[in-house]
């Protein structure tokens, strides 16, 4: 049976990296509270050799959520970058990469969500109207999966006018506070794409967020870039197929699949095999220093 390498403290690897990158939820924090250690973590790291930075599915731009975690008691100011999926997306539309969308009909967890998102971009505007619409920015998903049937009746009424979908956060799965999970933006794009509609994913695992991110670090060689994340399809088979390290946090996404498991390498094995991923570099319970 193959052994993963089970880490008790980041500081025993972080001088064989230039990078270490944690994804947000599930790793750092669950959407309200930071995670014990978590600070304590970024914080010990900070002085050390490795640079740090945040990799996250988020579908807001790389400021509030830098403003997110700096509210909950993180030392952003230790952080050389942090880069979303949904900062990727704002600066393909800036380069005018999707001249045929510019008047878009947003999804969002919040109603004013993509109106920040779209500062800056001027050509840019949005309809409540699926009709007028030449294009679907899907950043989030109300709360508790609210408006579900309404949902369902715009996405039919998309693909039948062949809009393409930008989903600025790729995850299906969220960690929240209480253990909960809940359905994430990546889950309706993945639909609508299954149901014939063209989807443009932003975010892990696609490869662009990734080198975007190891660019703006400024390193060539993608094997001294360790990726902390908690999704085995996004994180880990990401960053894998990236070049990069990858550690594997169990108390996230796949907390329930791990919980009273009488063998964790075994149970994380057969994940990535149902995942279709490589196995990670290293396990660890929580992010620690």
């Amino acid at each position: 049976m193959i052994a993963l390498r089970h880490l008790a403290s980041l500081r025993d690897i972080a001088g064989e990296f230039d990078a270490i990158v944690f994804d947000q939820w599930g790793v750092l924090h669950n959407g309200s509270t930071a995670y014990p250690g978590a600070i304590a973590a970024m914080e010990a790291l900070a002085d050390g050799p490795a640079r740090l930075a945040v990799l996250s599915n988020s579908g807001k731009r790389s400021a509030p959520n830098r403003a997110r975690i700096a509210k909950m008691g993180f030392p952003v100011a230790a952080l050389a970058c942090v880069m979303t999926s949904g900062e990727a997306l704002w600066r393909d539309f800036e380069a005018g990469r999707f001249p045929g969308s510019r008047r878009l009909f947003a999804i969002t967890a919040a109603p004013d969500d993509a109106m920040k998102w779209a500062i800056g971009l001027s050509e840019l505007t949005f309809t409540s109207n699926i009709t007028e619409a030449d294009g679907i920015l899907l950043m989030g998903l109300p709360d508790e999966d609210a408006g579900d049937a309404t949902l369902a009746a715009l996405l039919a009424a998309a693909q039948a006018r062949h809009l393409p979908m930008f989903c600025s956060n790729p995850d299906k799965a969220s960690p929240r506070q209480g253990d909960r999970l809940v359905r994430s933006p990546g889950k309706l794009a993945e639909d609508y794409a299954e149901a014939g509609g063209s989807v443009l994913f932003y975010g892990k695992p696609h490869q662009p967020v990734f080198r975007s991110l190891q660019n703006t670090l400024g390193i060539s060689d993608p094997s001294r870039l360790l990726m902390i994340g908690d999704s085995i399809e996004h994180d880990i088979a990401g960053a894998a197929n990236a070049g990069w390290k990858t550690l594997f946090i169990e108390g996230g996404l796949h907390a329930a699949d791990l919980a009273g498991a009488a063998d964790r390498d075994a149970t994380i094995i057969a994940l990535c095999r149902a995942h279709h991923a490589p196995l990670p570099d290293y396990r660890m319970e929580h992010v620690s220093a």
